[in-house]
């Protein structure tokens, strides 16, 4: 009779997401996943094959969280509403799980990288609300201008980079509102 399985796949993310989220991706090793877990190294290669799937499973556990978070702000009827609550849910996540967040933007291993498509999955209220102010041919160009100009944004908040004065929440705020106002303007490409 085979011994009952110790841990889950899910324990597993779980335990490398409070690493990850507490000492960054470096902390990350599967033997530190296997000591919260309650196992001994070896026995997570039963679950998972490599240090590489499970920065891949808890990158994936990751974009669902971003994916429900701007899921939960994009309510509005008005795009324009609805992108500034997207942008504000987006800093606040990533503000409060800044590990995570840069695990989502770091280059990684193609193997090692969120699943196509999870990364579509966590797009999918940012795409909408794209294709509402932009119509649908520029909707992925608008995202992904949002996405650069927020991440840009992100990396220097993070980072403290921030040391010319001024208020930053105001600089946030003058920052999509720009980007709202550009991105729904008639685009000189045509429609």
């Amino acid at each position: 009779m085979p011994t009952p399985a110790r841990t889950s796949t899910d324990a597993i993310v779980a335990a490398g997401r409070a690493i990850l989220d507490a000492d960054g991706l470096e902390a990350l090793t599967m033997s530190r996943v296997a000591a919260a877990v309650g196992v001994r190294a070896p026995s997570l290669y039963k679950r998972v094959r490599g240090r590489s799937e499970l920065v891949r499973l808890i990158a994936n556990d990751v974009a669902i969280e971003l994916a429900h978070t701007l899921d939960a702000a994009a309510t509005a009827k008005d795009p324009a509403a609805g992108l500034r609550a997207i942008a504000v849910a987006f800093r606040a996540w990533a503000l409060a799980h800044p590990e995570a967040y840069h695990l989502l933007f770091d280059r990684l291993p193609d193997d090692a990288r969120v699943d196509p498509q999870v990364n579509a999955r966590s797009a999918d209220a940012l795409l909408r609300t794209a294709a509402e102010l932009a119509g649908e041919r520029h909707a992925l160009d608008a995202a992904r201008t949002v996405v650069a100009w927020a991440n840009g944004f992100l990396n220097m908040e993070l980072a403290g980079a921030f040391r010319l004065g001024g208020d930053v929440d105001e600089a946030f705020d003058f920052g999509v509102e720009r980007l709202t106002r550009a991105i729904r303007e008639e685009s000189p490409f045509g429609p």
